[in-house]
């Protein structure tokens, strides 16, 4: 596989600072990452198919996370997403869940949370704030 055919780890904040300091921690371990600024840009994106993790902001202009995390179940996509957000609560977590996330992480989260959520690890899944 070339370096332009492996799996990413594609970051949907709207953000600016927080995709840099996700890029640069994904890739500070070896990940390849992309970042998008909306919903609709990943969903424009070619590097959509080379996604094997989504981290995505449930809280954006435009499409919400949770809308795209409900499009990405009905195609099959296969995508595993991690969700984090500044405004979590209980439902908002039932229905991310529901919607086919692997992992909901509450801002401001733990880099290892979100690492291990991202690697498949389900430790630390449920929060970024558990030790």
């Amino acid at each position: 596989m070339g370096e332009s055919d492996r799996p990413v780890v594609s970051v949907v904040d709207d953000d600016e600072s927080l995709r840099r300091s996700l890029r640069n921690l994904l890739r500070s371990v070896g990940f390849g990452v992309e970042t998008f600024a909306s919903a609709e840009e990943f969903l424009r994106s070619a590097q959509r198919e080379n996604t094997g993790c989504l981290v995505l902001d449930l809280r954006m202009t435009g499409m919400s996370g949770l809308d795209l995390l409900r499009h990405l179940a009905v195609a099959d996509s296969g995508i595993r997403v991690v969700v984090l957000t500044a405004h979590g609560d209980e439902e908002t977590r039932r229905r991310s869940l529901q919607a086919g996330a692997v992992a909901f992480l509450d801002k401001p989260f733990r880099s290892d949370a979100l690492l291990d959520a991202v690697r498949g690890r389900p430790s630390r899944w449920r929060t970024g704030h558990e030790s």
